[in-house]
């Protein structure tokens, strides 16, 4: 199994009153529906007020790297990491358990 996490900054003038953040959001939870592969999938907003706190965070478990590879080439998933593309900066972390 893989845990995927990834974890989103807004970019200096960006945030959850802009448009394109939160069309941003809305893909991000259809991710789950439109993607095949994914065992679990969970997104949401940031809720602690710290400097180091990212702002919105995608967790996704997948069975192995093949379906991992599947997920990232996923026309969907593309379209909505270009969403994030454009009003963030991300961190990933695949972990296997």
């Amino acid at each position: 199994m893989i845990r995927h996490i990834v974890l989103f900054k807004f970019k200096p003038g960006f945030g959850w009153q802009d448009p394109a953040a939160l069309a941003a959001e809305r893909s991000s939870r259809l991710v789950g529906e439109r993607v095949p592969g994914l065992l679990h999938w969970q997104v949401g907003r940031n809720i602690a007020d710290r400097p180091i706190a990212y702002d919105f965070a995608a967790i996704g478990l997948l069975p192995d790297q093949v379906s991992l590879r599947n997920y990232q080439d996923h026309p969907f998933h593309q379209e909505s990491a270009a969403l994030w593309s454009a009003i963030s900066t991300w961190v990933v972390a695949d972990i296997e358990e």
